[in-house]
């Protein structure tokens, strides 16, 4: 038998029927779905050294499996000192296994490292049941090694569902085990 991720199981055995009677839906494909997971790193000190492009790039490799791509500047603009078709920053999309292995790494391992954690800010979905966080360091990912590290950044994490509205998207997350802050809290 091939490996299957534990959060895929995990959505086929328990966050489908929760989200079919919670939302009364007809048939199974109407239950939303996490479609892929978009990290992007902009890297705002590339124009004055390319070096860092080159280590966000690694680095993002490590933290996702899978290897990162170099996004290039479009336009020149002359207050930034950034040209046309200079590297400033690295992305990587993750779908099917690896966005599951991602998801559960981010939220068992990487999102209790944060200091002064309360949970995610539930507010950040952009109305057609897409959600997007921001993590001010990659150090609490574990395959960062803290000694390698030269500049700490942060990284954008979008998570693109099938949902069509926000309190869909908000239940398959809050099923799929990321932890949002209580309603009473805010």
């Amino acid at each position: 038998m091939s490996y299957v991720p534990r959060l895929r199981t995990k959505y086929k055995e328990e966050v489908v029927p929760k989200l079919m009677e919670q939302f009364q839906y007809s048939s199974i494909m109407q239950v939303p779905r996490l479609v892929k997971i978009c990290i992007n790193q902009g890297v705002g000190q590339a124009t004055q050294d390319k070096k860092l492009v080159d280590t966000a790039q690694e680095q993002m490799t490590m933290i996702a499996g899978q290897k990162a791509v170099t996004t290039i500047a479009k336009k020149s603009v002359s207050n930034f000192k950034l040209r046309e078709g200079m590297p400033i920053g690295t992305r990587v999309t993750l779908r099917a296994d690896r966005m599951f292995e991602f998801l559960d790494r981010f939220v068992s391992v990487a999102l209790p490292r944060v200091r002064d954690f309360r949970g995610i800010n539930d507010k950040s979905f952009d109305g057609r049941g897409n959600y997007s966080l921001g993590i001010t360091e990659q150090i609490i990912f574990p395959e960062i090694d803290l000694d390698k590290v030269s500049k700490i950044t942060g990284m954008d994490i979008n998570f693109v569902t099938t949902a069509n509205t926000d309190a869909e998207a908000l239940a398959l997350l809050k099923e799929m085990g990321l932890p949002f802050k209580n309603q009473r809290n805010n």
